[in-house]
Formats: structure tokens, C-alpha cells, sequence
């Protein structure tokens, strides 16, 4: 009997012990979940009353710019509201809700579960350089001097952003003193998962927009759809813009067209482009679609002068390249952490187009370039001096535009 009591005993010790390590436990966790709380509630009471001016100073110290904020608080127990943020000459916010993520901030990361953002107004103004400014920084001759070293990105991680009604002026004062305003309206941008840590995360996006005209015009539209990898510095998307008001944009291109010569009244582009980037390296595929060609109303009395029967006769030539249509398909390679675009690749894409195009279609020059007979009548001796004369002629079109025709019969000769 004795030592069945006993055995009974030493079977009770692994259990009494198991016990004591789930009572500490508890302890432990509950103690953790008091710490946590009273960090959290420091915290917020923290932001609550200092955290407008510390908004204040680090969007001051990143835009250099003077900043105010109209109210800064708890929209609710895990959502804090900025109200009338407005950083000068820059942005314009009605209102922004951003909801912090406490397991995030546990990391060592600055983790928001959302940011919404109401009604933004962006302003950016571009201006030349000054006289004798490179738009590359000055390397000192001093060779002693060290490289800076890159600075470590802000750990960032939003699972969610959404911008509501934005709206953002591009102002280019490169174009004239006053500037050539372009303005994006109706901004609706949905953004998920967007980790700025060495972290391989797939980000989605889809943002879209409406760019007003000249009054009484069709608004232009803009779509862009995709993902991306900022660590892996991969993606894929595609943008889409309809509706371009080519007149508008016409100081762009003045070198390439004289609008007053030509009477061109109105035209419209649409363009669209599928990008992917692999590694850094990014390849978008473009298509440009030009329409809505409306030349100027004339005087019956009134002759059709020599600028605007080329640009007919020109856009003939594409037309009848296309089935009908006046396209541009051309192909930009750029770097996804220093993305550059230029007219150059536009160019490019012109002078391939007729050389290829004549070549394709088995025309030449004297019989692609269908111009009428008293225009050319003074100005080619014979068939061999035709192409001199379209390209002579096409001087009064624009001086680009002449450019890039000679460029396209000497690439159509070497083909």
C-alpha cells in the first residue's frame, strides 16, 4: 500500500510541473500584453499631442518647404486624421486617414495597415536650367575626396493606399515664361502592398485619371494597370491614354509641324504602352494613333497653299501604310530606378516607319509620295530629283519634319 501511494505521488510531480510552466506563461504573456498596451497608449497619447508638429518638421525637413495642418487627432480608437495639409507651392490635402499597424512598429518598421487619402492637389513646375547649370552634379577635382555613401531607405511597409478626387498640375515653363499647364484630374489610385525594405513583395496598382482640354473639348482619359517588385526591380504595366489634345501640346512639337502653315485645326492622339522590367532593365512597347485630323475651313477663292498639300500628302503615306490609320509603333529601353524618356525615340520611330513602309509595300519615293503635279512642277528637273523636292518642300512643313524625311529616303536607299 505504501508504495502504491508513492507511485501515485511521483505521477503527480509531471503534472504539478507542467502547471507551474502554463501559470508562468500566463503570466508572462499577460505581463507582455500590459507592456504592449501601456506602449501603444504612450504612444498614441504621444501623437495625439505632439504628433502634429512632428508631421510638421519632417515634411518640412524632406520638402524644404514651409508646411501647416489644419487638425490633427483620432478619427477613431486605430485611425488618426490630418485635416487641411497643405506644404507650400506644392500640396493641397483635404484630408488623410492613416491607420498604424502595432505589429508592424514591433519590427522596427514604420507599418501602416492603410492610408487614405482625400482630395490631394499636386503642383510640379518644371524650368530650364540657368546659363552655364548642367543638370549633372559638379565632381570637385579634389580625388582624395570619398564617395558618399547611399543612404539607407526609410523602412516602409503600407498595405494599403487609396487616393480619392487628387488632382495634379504640371506646369512647364521650359516650353515658355508663362509655363504650358497640363492638369490631371478625378485622380483615383488603388496601391496594395507596398514594402520599401529588401524584401522580394509584389505591389499591385491601378490608377486612372481625366485631363480637361479647351473648353468645350472631350476630356482626355488615363489608365495605368500593373504590378511591382521594388526589391527584385521587376514589373509589368500597361498605360493607356486616349483623347490627347495634340494642338495643346502643339509647343512640344513646333519644330516638327507649323501648325499655321499646315492649317491643321484639331487632332487627337491616343497612346498606349505595355511595359516590363526584368532586373533593372525596362523595355515598353508604345503605340501611337494619331486621329481626328480637321484642317482649317477655307475661302472658296482662297488656293491651297504649299505647306498644307505636303502634310496631306504625308499623312496619306501613313494612312495608306495602316489600312486607313496614322500609327506609330516604337520601342523605349530605360532603367527602372532612373526612368528617362524622350522625343528622340518618337523620331526614331518616324523615320523607320516611311524608310520601312516604302520599302515594304515595294514604293518609291516619286510614287509613294502622291504629291500633286503643280507643286513639284519648278522643283524637280526629273523622277532621279523627286525625293530632293519632297524634302525641300517639306521645310515649309516644319524643319524637323524635313529632317526626318531626307533621314527616311537614305535609310529606304541603304535598305
Amino acid at each position: 500500500m505504501r508504495y502504491a501511494k508513492q507511485w501515485v505521488g511521483c505521477s503527480n510531480q509531471p503534472r504539478d510541473a507542467k502547471n507551474k510552466i502554463m501559470k508562468l506563461w500566463m503570466r508572462l504573456s499577460f505581463i507582455a500584453v500590459v507592456i504592449l498596451a501601456s506602449l501603444l497608449l504612450i504612444t498614441y497619447f504621444v501623437l495625439i499631442f505632439q504628433g502634429k508638429a512632428i508631421i510638421t518638421k519632417q515634411l518640412e525637413s524632406v520638402t524644404h518647404k514651409k508646411v501647416s495642418i489644419g487638425h490633427f487627432g483620432l478619427a477613431s480608437p486605430f485611425r488618426f486624421e490630418i485635416k487641411n495639409l497643405e506644404v507650400e507651392g506644392l500640396a493641397k490635402v483635404e484630408s488623410i486617414f492613416i491607420s498604424p499597424s502595432l505589429l508592424g512598429f514591433l519590427t522596427g518598421n514604420i507599418a501602416l495597415n492603410e492610408v487614405k487619402v482625400i482630395k490631394p492637389e499636386l503642383t510640379y513646375e518644371r524650368f530650364s536650367l540657368s546659363p552655364g547649370e548642367s543638370s549633372q552634379s559638379v565632381i570637385p577635382s579634389d580625388k582624395t575626396i570619398a564617395p558618399q555613401k547611399k543612404k539607407r531607405p526609410l523602412p516602409l511597409v503600407i498595405k494599403g493606399i487609396q487616393i480619392r478626387e487628387g488632382k495634379f498640375n504640371f506646369v512647364d515653363h521650359t516650353i515658355s515664361e508663362a509655363g504650358l499647364r497640363v492638369t490631371v484630374k478625378d485622380i483615383y489610385v488603388d496601391l496594395n502592398n507596398l514594402y520599401i525594405l529588401p524584401r522580394s513583395v509584389i505591389a499591385k496598382f491601378k490608377i486612372q485619371g481625366t485631363i480637361p482640354w479647351q473648353q468645350g473639348q472631350q476630356e482626355g482619359k488615363i489608365e495605368v494597370g500593373g504590378w511591382l517588385n521594388l526589391f527584385k526591380k521587376e514589373m509589368k504595366a500597361t498605360v493607356k491614354v486616349e483623347g490627347i489634345d495634340g494642338i495643346y501640346l502643339y509647343p512640344y512639337y513646333s519644330q516638327w509641324i507649323n501648325l499655321e502653315q499646315t492649317r491643321i485645326q484639331n487632332a487627337k492622339l491616343n497612346f498606349r504602352s505595355d511595359i516590363i522590367g526584368v532586373n533593372n532593365e525596362v523595355t515598353a512597347d508604345c503605340h501611337l494613333e494619331l486621329t481626328d485630323i480637321v484642317f482649317k475651313p477655307r475661302a472658296p477663292e482662297e488656293a491651297i497653299d504649299k505647306a498644307e498639300q505636303i502634310a496631306t500628302a504625308v499623312l496619306d503615306i501613313f494612312k495608306a501604310l495602316d489600312k486607313g490609320n496614322i500609327v506609330l509603333n516604337f520601342t523605349i529601353k530605360t532603367k527602372m530606378d532612373m526612368p528617362q524618356v524622350g522625343f528622340g525615340d518618337i523620331k526614331m520611330a518616324f523615320e523607320n516607319k516611311f524608310a520601312g513602309g516604302l520599302k515594304k509595300t515595294g514604293f518609291k519615293p516619286e510614287a509613294a509620295l502622291v504629291f500633286p503635279f503643280k507643286l513639284l512642277q519648278g522643283l524637280a528637273k526629273g523622277a532621279t530629283d523627286l525625293s530632293k523636292a519632297v524634302v525641300d518642300g517639306t521645310f515649309a512643313v516644319g524643319n524637323e519634319l524635313k529632317k526626318s524625311v531626307e533621314d527616311s529616303f537614305k535609310k529606304e536607299k541603304v535598305n
